[in-house]
């Protein structure tokens, strides 16, 4: 019995910072594991050169990430929807799991800035995970 592969999606204003860290620490933490989505309600033309930095720093390169629109379609089909600062802009549906994390916008900011904000989503992230993907069994 294979048990289905629980999907989550990280949704700020811009999609060009925190969400796309928390997306990068999600993929990189649970290697194929979970379904890792991430958007913004007012796109970025590029994801903030500090937060490239920041993760490149963490050993994850984000380089090639590209800031995407959020979609109803792709709200519909999480499990668990991470909002992180984008208010009235994230669109609610009922039966859907919703977080918000409060956490400092690195727009603007230099990679100073975002490392405590990027330590922090890794944190989250790890917690999060630890829900989705519970240890197994020691017998």
């Amino acid at each position: 019995m294979s048990t289905p592969v629980p999907s989550v999606l990280f949704v700020c204003v811009h999609n060009a910072g925190r969400s796309q860290m928390a997306a990068a620490f999600l993929t990189h933490l649970t290697q194929g594991q979970v379904r890792v989505r991430s958007a913004g309600s007012a796109p970025a033309d590029a994801v903030n050169p500090s937060v490239v930095e920041a993760m490149k720093e963490s050993g994850i390169d984000i380089s090639a990430e590209i800031p995407k629109v959020l979609t109803t379609e792709a709200v519909q089909s999480s499990d668990v929807v991470v909002t992180m600062g984008c208010g009235d802009t994230c669109p609610i549906f009922p039966g859907k799991r919703y977080v918000d994390w409060q956490l400092e916008d690195p727009a603007g900011q230099g990679v100073t800035a975002v490392r405590p904000i990027r330590d922090e989503i890794e944190v989250r992230v790890r917690a999060l995970v630890a829900e989705l993907l519970p240890a197994p069994e020691q017998g």
